[in-house]
C-alpha cells in the first residue's frame, strides 16, 4: 500500500466537496447524485478505492491512537434513510475498535434536558488517541429545532432567552465550541449527507417492501417529509453559518451510497494525514532496557 499515493487521491476526491465558509455556501451547488469522476456505473473502481482507503485509515488510527496527542470528531448529519449507519460501518471497518466509539443521539432525554444542548454531546466527546463518531449531534438543535420551532419548549429555557435571534446565537455557540476543542486538539469534521427526495422516496419504499427492514421505518419518518424544503433550507443556513477551514462541512452526495463511503473515507485520511501522525520514539534508556529483555527472552529454553 503506498500510503502518500492514496492521501494524495483522496484529497482530489474530498476536495469539492468541502465547505469551509470562505465562499458564499448554496445547497443548490451540489448534486445529491454526483459521483465525481468514477461515472454513475464505476462501481468496481469505487470499491477497490474504499479498501485501498480502509486499509490507509487503519494504519493512520494506529498511529493516531499510539501518539496519544489528538483526537478526530466526525459528526454526521442527514435526512433518514441517506445511509449513515452504511458510511459509519463501512468507512470504519478496519479501523481498532479500542481506538474508535460511535455515539446515536436520539431524543433528548429528562437528564440530557435539564442541562444545556452541548452537554450530552460535550460528555461524550473521544479520548486523545481515539476517533468519535456522532451519528446526529448538538447540530439538531440548529436543524430539527428550528425546522419544529414548537420543541423549544421542551427545553425549559426562560422564556427571555428564546428570541428572534436564537438561531445566529447558537451558530456563534457552536463555532465557538468547534473553536475551542481544536485549540486542544480534537479535529472536528462534518459531513452533511446529502440525499435527493426521489432517492429518499426510494428507500423508504424498500423499508417497507422488504420485511427484514420493516424495522428501520417508521411513520413520523415518512411525515417528515412535508417538511423537506424547510430542512433543506435548516441545513444551508447551518452549514453556511458553521463552516470553517479548521472546522469544515463536506456535502456528500448519497443517492449512489457506494461513492458516499469513497468521499467519507477520503475527507476522514485527508483529516488524519494533516496532524502529521507518528509513532513515539523511545529514548537511549528504553532502548537500552528493551535490548536487555531480548537477551533475557532469547536464552529461554
Amino acid at each position: 500500500m503506498n500510503l502518500d499515493k492514496i492521501v494524495k487521491k483522496a484529497r482530489d476526491i474530498a476536495k469539492p466537496f468541502r465547505v469551509t465558509g470562505k465562499d458564499k455556501f448554496r445547497l443548490k451547488d451540489f448534486d445529491p447524485g454526483d459521483t465525481g469522476d468514477l461515472g454513475s456505473e464505476d462501481k468496481p473502481r469505487a470499491k477497490e478505492m474504499l479498501q485501498a482507503g480502509v486499509e490507509a485509515l487503519a494504519e493512520l488510527q494506529d498511529k493516531l491512537y499510539a501518539q496519544d496527542r489528538w483526537s478526530l470528531l466526525l459528526v454526521f448529519q442527514a435526512m433518514d434513510a441517506a445511509g449513515k449507519d452504511g458510511a459509519i460501518k463501512h468507512v470504519m471497518s478496519g479501523v481498532n475498535p479500542q481506538g474508535c466509539q460511535v455515539v446515536s443521539f436520539k431524543s433528548p432525554s429528562s437528564e440530557e434536558l435539564d442541562h444545556d444542548y452541548l452537554w450530552r454531546c460535550n460528555r461524550n466527546l473521544p479520548e486523545r488517541g481515539r476517533i468519535g463518531i456522532f451519528n446526529r449531534s448538538y447540530y439538531e438543535e440548529v436543524l430539527v429545532l428550528r425546522v419544529h420551532r414548537a420543541l423549544l419548549e421542551n427545553q425549559k429555557l426562560p422564556p427571555q432567552r428564546i428570541t428572534k435571534d436564537i438561531w445566529d446565537e447558537r451558530y456563534r455557540d457552536i463555532r465557538a465550541y468547534e473553536r475551542y476543542l481544536n485549540a486542544n486538539g480534537t479535529i472536528v469534521r462534518k459531513f452533511f449527507l446529502y440525499v435527493s427526495r426521489a432517492e429518499q422516496k426510494k428507500r423508504f419504499l424498500e423499508r417497507i417492501d422488504q420485511p427484514e427492514k420493516n424495522w428501520k421505518l417508521s411513520p413520523a419518518d415518512a411525515r417528515e417529509r412535508g417538511f423537506w424544503n424547510d430542512y433543506m433550507d435548516a441545513y444551508e443556513n447551518a452549514i453556511g453559518a458553521t463552516a470553517t477551514p479548521d472546522c469544515p462541512w463536506y456535502v456528500v452526495p448519497a443517492d449512489n451510497k457506494w461513492f458516499t463511503r469513497v468521499v467519507v473515507a477520503s475527507a476522514v485520511i485527508q483529516a488524519l494525514d494533516s496532524l502529521d501522525l507518528k509513532y513515539p520514539k523511545v529514548g537511549k534508556e528504553q532502548l537500552a532496557e528493551l535490548r536487555k529483555t531480548r537477551a533475557m527472552l532469547m536464552k529461554e529454553r
